[in-house]
Formats: structure tokens, sequence, C-alpha cells
């Protein structure tokens, strides 16, 4: 499981980007690593459009983003191009990612219980360090909260 502050055992899932993500290949830039329940529903679209609408700032702060979901990578195929994502989105089907990162909860559904990506932010420095998280996520202000925190990792 991910601690603050400790380092971050590398991880390798299929990627939108036509190979797979490994986070290793990543060391020297920060990494924003999102959570999100599923494709091309209102929240997770709206977070993945203020991701992409602030992904120049952050690539300019030396920052990778990616959005992880347990939908298929076809799903995520469909959804970063329809939304038009500069960024890829990582496919766990199989939960590994989810659940060393502890987002997996019971959530309510239209009162029934579900289990389902709570949704949540992670910021790993250059280093491979986890330096924050955010759990249960608003989505409203969430992005703009992540890169003034990406900033102060400059």
């Amino acid at each position: 499981m991910v601690k603050l502050d400790q380092h971050v055992a590398n991880f390798i899932l299929p990627s939108t980007g036509a190979r797979e993500f490994s986070l290793a290949q990543h060391l020297g830039k920060h990494i924003v690593i999102y959570f999100y329940p599923k494709d091309d529903t209102p929240g997770c679209t709206t977070e993945g459009q203020d991701f992409r609408d602030q992904w120049v700032n952050f690539k300019e702060k030396n920052c990778v983003i990616v959005g992880i979901s347990r939908d298929t990578l076809q799903s995520h195929i469909n959804f970063k191009q329809k939304m038009q994502f500069p960024f890829e989105l990582l496919s766990d089907v199989d939960e590994v990612v989810c659940n060393e990162f502890d987002v997996m909860k019971m959530k309510n559904s239209y009162g029934k219980q579900v289990r389902g990506i709570e949704r949540s932010t992670f910021v790993i420095d250059a280093q491979g360090i986890l330096r924050k998280e955010w759990r249960g996520v608003k989505v409203p202000g969430h992005v703009q909260e992540v890169l003034e925190f990406v900033t102060t990792l400059q």
C-alpha cells in the first residue's frame, strides 16, 4: 500500500498511448495520478476536462498526468478521443493498482451498496516519492488545487 513521503513501487498498466505505461519510465518528472469511477459519466467527464484544460500548465511544471479506472482499454480509447484528452488513460481491470493505492471502496448507488473506485488523486514527485493525496474528491476546484500543489514542488 502506498504511503505519504514513501517511494511508490513501479507499476505497469495498459495505456491509451499505444504502449504500456510504466511509472519507472517517468522518473525525473512529477506525476499526477487521478483515479476515477467510470468513463463517460458526468463527474468523470468534468474532472477529465478540467485536467485537459490545465494540461499545458501541468506540463510547464515538468508534470505528467494519467487517469486510471477499471474500464477496458477500448473504453478509454473512445473516451480519450471523444474528450480530446492530451494525457493517457490507464486500464486497471484487475484492480491491482487500485488496490495498491487503496481506492476501492463500498459506495451507495441508487440505494444499493456497490464496490467501486473512490475518486482520488495522488502526486508523486520526480524522485518517485508520494507527496500528496486527495481522497473522496469533489470535482469543482480540485484540478486547480492539484496544480497549486505541483507548483510547490518546483
